[in-house]
């Protein structure tokens, strides 16, 4: 097997966690691959709040149907998604490209163009959809990446997201929660399902060659 893959198997969305403290270098480098992953047209539309106050963390538990992971790890991570999704966002998208590879604006037009026009082709509301399901790709990131420094990742949608931006205040900065990770290490002694064998649907149910 390769390494990424004895990572995966090792993983496990960990239930209760022993608050022991993620050394900082391997949370920056968690932090490096949701960084790192890719969205569409490369906009990623949301922003990562990264949570290791215990008081701030124990206020986020109630919203969250009181899962002790919040409380017993390391740091907890926030993914929001941009609301609204703004054509300004797309010219300084355009800006940053142009200064990172050299290139004058305006041979970017195009590309600038058909990004506005898939915004302004969606709802309010639809924006906010896209810009989470981007949200999830870090995500996938976040998890695998975990999994390598061997460090838990338990993602969660169990909570109240109008309470949880309520109380961050993040409608004022333009955001919208919309999946929680609890990063960690695992407790054996209170998780009894953490030795547990890991089980899916047989490879071939899951993954289909067509053609």
């Amino acid at each position: 097997m390769s390494v990424l893959n004895d990572a995966l198997n090792w993983r496990y969305a960990a239930k209760r966690m022993n608050g022991d403290t993620v050394p900082a270098d391997r949370i920056e480098r968690i932090l490096d691959a949701i960084h790192l992953a890719p969205s569409s047209f490369g906009l990623q539309p949301y922003t990562v709040l990264v949570i290791d106050s215990p008081a701030l963390r124990q206020r986020i538990q109630d919203q969250a149907a009181q899962q002790p992971q919040i409380t017993e790890c390391s740091h907890l991570l926030i993914f929001a998604a941009w609301d609204p999704v703004e054509e300004s966002a797309v010219d300084e998208l355009i800006g940053r490209i142009a200064a990172e590879r050299g290139v004058p604006s305006e041979e970017l037009a195009a590309y600038r163009d058909t990004i506005k026009g898939t915004v302004r082709g969606k709802t309010p509301e639809q924006r906010v959809e896209w810009a989470a399901r981007q949200a999830y790709i870090g995500l996938g990131h976040a998890l695998s990446a975990a999994a390598l420094e061997q460090v838990d990742a338990s993602p969660m949608e169990g909570f109240d997201p109008a309470e949880l931006d309520h109380l961050l205040d993040l409608q004022s900065q333009g955001l919208r929660s919309v999946v929680l990770v609890a990063l960690g290490y695992r407790d054996t002694d209170t998780d009894w399902l953490a030795g547990l064998k890991k089980v899916r649907w047989p490879r071939e149910r899951t993954i289909q060659s067509v053609g």
